[in-house]
């Protein structure tokens, strides 16, 4: 068997004449993080993202979905990159995100905030002039009690559950809070800013609960709209409805995964099919590249058995940084001029590749998933090998993994 050192030089001769001592002088030595691994976000990418869901929404305006750090983009610098391609609006869950993203100087876009429980700190939200959601009348009575307090008015989106049953509140609960919403509204400690709903099935083209939902909000909207309220915008359409059903777009639409590039829809359509460029990349560079015989089990369990003397390369990503578990023998990575398969088990902080006999050392990229224009695997790729969403996929991706931003606007960001 061949000594790690005497394949080094093997291999690298056979690299058209290039020594492996020249090739690992180009990997830096220091100790940034990011010579291990980074996620490449291209801010440009989310711009022309949301240019091209605005040419398709006609006068309805855009709210970006910017929750969980950005679906793992970064919440700030994508948020930033919304706004410039003509977000008017931009989404989060927590309050925390929404207060964040004003700390971070981004003023002028209305923001909703929609997820809370009982006993919130709402007056930092409506301090800040954010937008909260209500699912409930109780829930309502809270917000205004601490907009009294903050002596602010709350901007509140009413929220119904048209068939999703998750949030909201459910059509025989919807008069209830309309009453305290008007209630609160009279008082001036609230202003119904919204009507909303969430779809459950959108991304199943066709799927009959698409048109109960759209009926059910339009009932409630109108039920809204007899006893006075007033909404300045109601909104439905997430990115599937935004890209396939214009009947649910409304005032507002509030694509999340089609900002960043991945299509809600893959089944139907590929994202350059929707005009969309995915804006995240997941790199890493080989930590270690060494021979050994056929036989040999690799990492934990022994799953995976090489079958010939091979070149095993270790990755230094695992599942503390977002890589699934599940991807154990599935995954999918760009390595050596082509696709290849996770050898084995997925570890905490590392995984490893079967590279068989190609020329490769210590410092040579791999990437996990890209937008798949130059061979590489996409998000969908690995969400379709792992039996789950694109959504988690780029979500997932931990903070251990330095986010590096290009196609940033005039400023740099």
């Amino acid at each position: 068997m061949d000594t790690g050192r005497t394949h080094s030089r093997r291999v690298a001769a056979g690299r058209k004449g290039a020594d492996s001592t020249a090739a690992r002088a180009a990997v830096p030595e220091h100790g940034d993080p990011s010579t291990r691994a980074e996620a490449r976000v291209d801010l440009a990418a989310i711009r022309a993202n949301v240019e091209a869901i605005r040419g398709r929404v006609g006068d309805a305006a855009v709210l970006a979905v910017v929750k969980a750090d950005g679906y793992g983009h970064g919440l700030v610098p994508a948020a930033r990159a919304a706004v410039d391609g003509g977000a008017g609006w931009l989404g989060v869950a927590t309050i925390e995100e929404a207060l964040a993203l004003r700390a971070a100087g981004l003023t002028a876009p209305r923001i909703l905030s929609w997820l809370a429980a009982p006993g919130e700190r709402w007056q930092p939200a409506l301090a800040a002039g954010v937008d909260v959601a209500a699912y409930s009348a109780w829930q309502l009575n809270e917000i205004a009690e601490a907009a009294e307090h903050a002596g602010a008015t709350a901007r509140v989106h009413l929220k119904i559950d048209s068939g999703l049953n998750r949030g909201g509140a459910g059509p025989k609960d919807w008069p209830a809070l309309i009453d305290a919403a008007l209630s609160a509204q009279a008082e001036g400690t609230v202003r119904v800013a919204g009507i909303w709903s969430h779809l459950a099935c959108a991304d199943e083209l066709g799927h009959p609960s698409v048109d109960r939902q759209l009926a059910v909000f339009r009932e409630a909207v109108a039920f809204a709209e007899r006893v006075g309220v007033r909404p300045e915008v109601r909104h439905l359409a997430n990115s599937a409805a935004t890209l396939t059903r214009p009947d649910t777009h409304f005032d507002l639409v509030r694509p999340g995964l089609a900002v960043y590039g991945l299509s809600p829809v893959p089944e139907v359509s590929s994202p350059g099919e929707l005009g969309l460029v995915p804006a995240m990349s997941v790199r890493a560079r080989l930590a270690l590249v060494k021979r050994v015989p056929a036989g040999e089990g690799v990492s934990y369990g022994h799953r995976y058995v090489t079958s010939t003397e091979t070149t095993l390369g270790l990755v230094p990503l695992g599942y503390a940084d977002g890589v699934p578990r599940a991807a154990s023998n599935l995954g999918p990575v760009w390595a050596g001029g082509r696709r290849r398969t996770i050898a084995g088990t997925v570890c905490m902080d590392q995984f490893v590749l079967d590279l068989g006999d190609v020329a490769t050392v210590a410092g040579d990229e791999v990437v996990l998933f890209g937008a798949g224009t130059s061979g590489e695997p996409t998000a969908q790729d690995w969400a379709d090998a792992t039996g789950t969403i694109s959504w988690e996929i780029v979500t997932r991706i931990g903070a251990r993994v330095p986010r590096h931003y290009v196609g940033g606007g005039p400023d740099g960001r």
